[in-house]
């Protein structure tokens, strides 16, 4: 199946082995970089908007249109790639414009991305009037939903499965944040697809585990699937999702999303972000404690980056008050 695809990625990441975290928490663990995916500071995304853009471009479009939260890594990542290829972009953001911007605000004002202030109620009817606004005044936008989380965004985690495979790398486990379901839903195609064996668990940043394992990462998978014409068959009970580490809710950073930051960066020298690998990693950290996985397994930590939220005001502080203490 010929499906458009752009190539900007850093691609393959690399795979590592963290020896002195290993050693302390009793098991092996293996980091996969795509905080080094290259593209403004890297993440999970540009390998979405890889096939994102090039869909946005075989289509036309002029200009992009997507949304997130005033921190939002994919907003960075959406904004500097459709400056690289000459796109106009619009960024819907949850949130009060600050007096002065840091961190991936910065950056997306940087990338000369127009941007638009909503509420959360109003996300995504926001995104929908900026682009029938943007129509009627004769542009041609190409609407990215949240955190580019449809089965065109998910096509680059199905290869990246593939990646890591002809990495020669198969862990018992993979461990990933999970919120708007792309990269999740993507690993678990690929999974399939490419004779993945291992199993996939997802640790939900912001959502109840039945909404995001069915309402969310089953139906997308399965979509993804229909995308490349598999006829894959699945359902709930094949996605693994955690919730118990919801905390006080998205962004919300917690004494255990700064242990796992802390201890990551002093053992490892390993950056995660306060809102997705650093609550990522800390369930990572507490279901190893409990004994969770089998003392000879591997388990891989999928890297999905956000580092540049690490210099936002509303976390350094307390990052840096628990460094402090």
């Amino acid at each position: 199946m010929n499906i458009p695809r752009l190539h900007f990625a850093h691609l393959p990441t690399p795979v590592e082995t963290l020896p002195r975290l290993s050693e302390r928490l009793g098991i092996r663990i293996l980091v996969k970089r795509d905080d080094q995916t290259g593209l403004a500071f890297g993440g999970n995304k540009t390998r979405k908007l890889e096939f994102l853009l090039a869909e946005a471009r075989a289509q036309g479009a002029d200009m992009v249109i997507t949304g997130g939260a005033m921190q939002s890594n994919h907003c960075r990542q959406t904004a500097a790639a459709a400056a690289r290829f000459g796109l106009d972009c619009t960024l819907v953001l949850v949130g009060e414009p600050p007096s002065q911007p840091s961190a991936n605000l910065l950056l997306d004002t940087l990338f000369g991305a127009r941007l638009v202030w909503t509420t959360p109620d109003q996300r995504d009817e926001t995104m929908l009037e900026v682009t029938a606004l943007a129509r009627a005044a004769g542009r041609h936008p190409y609407l990215i939903p949240y955190g580019g989380s449809n089965e065109t965004g998910a096509l680059g985690y199905v290869f990246a499965m593939e990646e890591l495979l002809r990495q020669e790398v198969a862990p018992d486990w993979i461990v990933v944040a999970s919120s708007s379901g792309g990269t999740q839903a993507g690993l678990v195609v690929g999974a399939r697809m490419f004779g993945y064996e291992g199993r996939i668990l997802g640790i939900s940043i912001d959502k109840p585990e039945v909404e995001l394992s069915r309402d969310i990462v089953a139906d997308l998978a399965a979509r993804t699937a229909r995308r490349l014409g598999e006829n894959l068959a699945i359902t709930q009970e094949d996605i693994l999702v955690n919730d118990s580490y919801l905390g006080q809710g998205y962004g919300v950073l917690s004494e255990r999303e700064i242990e796992a930051i802390l201890l990551f960066a002093q053992t490892e020298g390993l950056l995660l972000d306060p809102v997705y690998t650093g609550r990522a990693a800390a369930g990572l950290l507490d279901l190893i404690r409990q004994k969770f996985f089998a003392p000879h397994e591997t388990v891989l930590f999928w890297h999905t980056g956000g580092t540049p939220a690490l210099f936002a005001r509303r976390y350094s502080g307390d990052i840096l008050k628990a460094i402090q203490s």
